[in-house]
């Protein structure tokens, strides 16, 4: 039985090659199989990610218009014309812009399950809501590489005077002193505000990220547009976002009475 009919669409302009790379890959996994993949850019796009366009089997749609929103409303046009033509069971779009909520919609009606890929940081909580599903992707590439620890070499212990090597070795008391319990960390003044707004993850509990965000919105952390990955990615040594593919909840890391 052959599986959905499956295509792709690509906001080339918002999203990095290195986004499109993998969204390619995870709808290969997921369907076995891409039916259409066009990506709608720029000229300039197009001359320089020609290779990777070529080696995905990426059909470029080259927009010459200079209009801020030309590319999104070339794409917009093109994705009903195939769904009127192609019939696909699945369309997904790779753009992080939440401009194509009125397509989304439209594609649902012409019967179609309508996925979303995004990139990370770019992504607001009101894109990833219009879709069906919705998967943020990390850009990968162009980050600076991670600097290996310098090691220093291990110090031998100092010889001791000959007086102390002629002494006789005390023997070691056996009572054990108390464990000196550890100090609580001194967290930044925006994270204890965090922790205020969403006591939940003080206690270590696993917090949905939109039902996060709206509360860090009713404290006036994040703004109304403003992406709760974004927000806590600033926090990365603090609090983890899980799954890490595609983040839904959010966690504290190791803090004051945690694990």
């Amino acid at each position: 039985m052959s599986g959905p009919k499956v295509m792709l669409l690509i906001d080339a302009d918002n999203v990095s090659v290195d986004v499109i790379e993998q969204a390619v890959g995870q709808l290969l996994a997921e369907h076995g199989a891409l039916h259409v993949r066009r990506a709608y850019c720029t000229a300039e796009s197009a001359l320089k990610h020609a290779s990777v366009f070529k080696r995905l089997s990426i059909r470029p749609m080259v927009n010459l218009a200079t209009g801020k929103n030309s590319t999104d409303i070339a794409l917009a046009i093109d994705a009903i014309d195939l769904v009127i033509a192609e019939r696909p069971d699945v369309v997904a779009i790779a753009s992080s812009d939440s401009d194509f909520a009125p397509l989304v919609a439209r594609l649902r009606e012409k019967g179609c399950r309508v996925v979303g890929l995004g990139q990370e940081g770019k992504t607001g909580d009101e894109t990833q809501t219009v879709y069906d599903d919705y998967s943020v992707l990390a850009h990968r590439k162009g980050r600076a590489a991670a600097r290996p620890a310098t090691r220093t070499a291990p110090r031998s212990a100092p010889k001791p005077a000959p007086e102390e090597r002629a002494a006789p070795a005390k023997r070691a008391s056996r009572r054990k002193a108390a464990p000196t319990p550890a100090p609580a960390p001194v967290l930044p003044e925006k994270a204890q505000a965090i922790l205020n707004a969403l006591p939940e993850l003080g206690r270590g509990d696993v917090v949905e990220l939109r039902v996060a965000a709206q509360r860090l919105r009713d404290a006036g952390l994040l703004s109304k547009n403003g992406s709760s990955t974004k927000f806590f990615g600033q926090y990365a040594d603090l609090f983890e976002l899980t799954p890490p593919k595609a983040p839904n909840h959010v966690r504290t890391r190791v803090f004051a009475g945690g694990d």
